[in-house]
């Protein structure tokens, strides 16, 4: 069976929020690592331990913010934020831009998906994610085969 959904644009905003939650959930140690210089404190009391790992730890969260507004700005990326419909197998998904224009992305060049509420996100990389909200699918069993197919792959517990 194949699933063609909508055509979709991302919105920019939209693209952040996900790429800082998904590198969150990935890097969730350094959080860790700020709570054990933190601990310094302990060894030599000064408020200076929490006011610099503060400092570091927005620098840290700035550095990543910049990094995905940036890829919104950048002509290389420019395709993931134009209207895309997609096309879904159970051994790839073809990106579309139009009729005759579209990129196959095999399953296992996908990293790691995620079930929201309303969505499914598929990560590529860090930079590249394919947000596919529910409301692009055409019927309720064409979202649910998707999720069929991702739980088949690995990529979703149930």
């Amino acid at each position: 069976m194949i699933v063609k959904t909508r055509k979709y644009k991302l919105p920019t905003g939209t693209y952040i929020k996900m790429g800082m939650l998904n590198t969150l959930r990935q890097q969730w140690w350094v959080f860790l690592i700020a709570i054990a210089i933190c601990c310094g404190y302990f060894i030599i009391p000064n408020m200076w331990w929490f006011i610099g790992t503060g400092i570091a730890l927005v620098l840290y969260l700035l550095f990543w913010l910049i990094q995905f507004a940036g890829v919104t700005q950048l002509d290389q990326t420019k395709m993931l934020f134009e209207k895309l419909s997609y096309e879904i197998t159970s051994q790839q998904v073809l990106i579309k831009l139009n009729e005759r224009q579209g990129m196959p992305l095999k399953w296992d060049q996908i990293k790691r998906a995620q079930a929201g509420k309303d969505h499914y996100l598929l990560v590529v990389n860090k930079a590249q994610l394919i947000y596919l909200p529910f409301k692009i699918f055409k019927t309720d069993n064409e979202r649910k085969f998707v999720g069929t197919i991702l739980k088949r792959k690995g990529f979703i517990k149930e």
